[in-house]
């Protein structure tokens, strides 16, 4: 007898229903996200007698406990995605009322109906590390982009020739922000002070340049701005947490690369032009094992780069996709614009655009054609060779 399980994954207080498999309900209950009640349900499933297949809604985070000890008792996991959740259960009687006993009784039957479902795999201490490292690194990308335009439009209220002046993604002009922000800072500290504060940070190029440039923007304002001493006291703040935050993140790429050298696949997707370190271990964050994709025309559907076939009557066409992992399909794009330095990227590139091809249509058309080489690589645990299928 094989019995399929449902669980709705929240926070604190999961939801689970098991059914036999003429349909009817052996276990729907409230499953507390714990060790003790995960083991009781686990007992449960075991009394019933025959194969369980657990469907789960959420993989990793919340889950993460649940998933560990369902893998670690030999029970048989799949993802049934929300979205599929949400459609199934508005296709029932009353689809519009949900509630957690309902869609954990329509994962379970997702799990007993559907043969496509995605088997859940336990990820390695390896992978799992590279994702929370590639998450992290996210995080601080983002809130640093944040952190920049804010500095950007502090300093544009106060001194706009010192904003035109400075480079504010670079190291030396928030070094430099950290200390000396209005005009008149600037000229008392003058071209040798500047010049040593600059040279304190250490490993900066052209130190003089850069307090020249400082200095001048600084001579054609005499003026002082209301709010200039408070305005500047924000934009000493966030300079310097802009330094904290690059510093970090020059940091975890030294741990990614750390943890890129004992992964397995990592070599093998280097190998590939354009795939460097940081994209790589997104890769491996977002996607996985690459091997679980049953084929290359697989891993770019879940990517969102693949065209979608519309077929009805005698119409038949294909369409632009909109669905995809996001940052899976963002991994390729990237990978195959930085490419385009390589002969074979650029010779594919060059011929979809003499087709008529705009530029973001060719960079799509060759990262479609770089998962096809991607997926040959790491199934046939073969490096990338160059001139190996030159495009015509």
């Amino acid at each position: 007898m094989r019995i399929s399980v449902g669980i709705d994954i929240a926070k604190e207080v999961h939801w689970v229903t098991a059914i036999d498999p003429d349909g009817v309900v052996r276990i729907d209950r409230k499953l507390l996200n714990t060790p003790a009640d995960i083991a009781a349900l686990i007992d449960e499933l075991a009394a019933l007698g025959g194969e369980a297949r657990v469907g789960l809604d959420v993989v990793g985070g919340i889950a993460g406990l649940a998933t560990a000890m369902l893998a670690e008792a030999g029970l048989a996991l799949v993802h049934v995605p929300g979205l599929a959740v949400n459609r199934a259960r508005q296709g029932t009687v009353g689809g519009e009322n949900k509630s957690d006993p309902r869609d954990a009784r329509t994962i379970a039957e997702q799990a007993r109906a559907r043969a496509d479902l995605r088997p859940i795999e336990p990820a390695s201490e390896l992978d799992l590390e590279i994702r929370l490292l590639v998450s992290r690194r996210r995080d601080l990308v983002e809130a640093q982009t944040q952190r920049l335009a804010r500095l950007h439009d502090l300093l544009v209220g106060i001194f706009p020739g010192l904003e035109r002046a400075l480079d504010l993604t670079t190291k030396g002009a928030l070094h430099l922000l950290a200390r000396y922000v209005t005009p008149g800072e600037l000229r008392a500290a003058g071209k040798k002070r500047l010049v040593r504060h600059l040279e304190a940070a250490g490993g900066l190029p052209n130190t003089e340049t850069l307090a020249d440039r400082a200095l001048a923007a600084a001579a054609e304002q005499a003026i002082a701005v209301p709010a200039e001493r408070m305005t500047a006291r924000l934009i000493r703040e966030l300079a310097a947490e802009a330094l904290a935050s690059r510093a970090r993140v020059i940091e975890i790429d030294r741990e990614l690369e750390a943890l890129l050298q004992r992964h397995p696949d990592a070599a093998l997707i280097r190998s590939l032009p354009g795939m460097g370190a940081t994209l790589t271990a997104e890769l491996i964050a977002v996607a996985g094992n690459l091997t679980r994709f049953a084929s290359a025309d697989a891993l770019a559907s879940a990517a969102g780069i693949a065209p979608v076939l519309r077929q009805s009557g005698k119409t038949r066409f294909l369409r632009r996709p909109v669905g995809g992992d996001k940052g899976l399909k963002r991994v390729f794009y990237q990978s195959a614009f930085c490419s385009l330095g390589h002969q074979d990227s650029r010779a594919f590139y060059d011929r979809k655009r003499r087709e008529g091809k705009r530029h973001h249509q060719a960079v799509i058309a060759l990262a479609r054609r770089r998962v096809n080489v991607l997926w040959a690589i790491v199934h046939a645990r073969m490096p990338f060779q160059t001139g190996y299928k030159t495009a015509p």
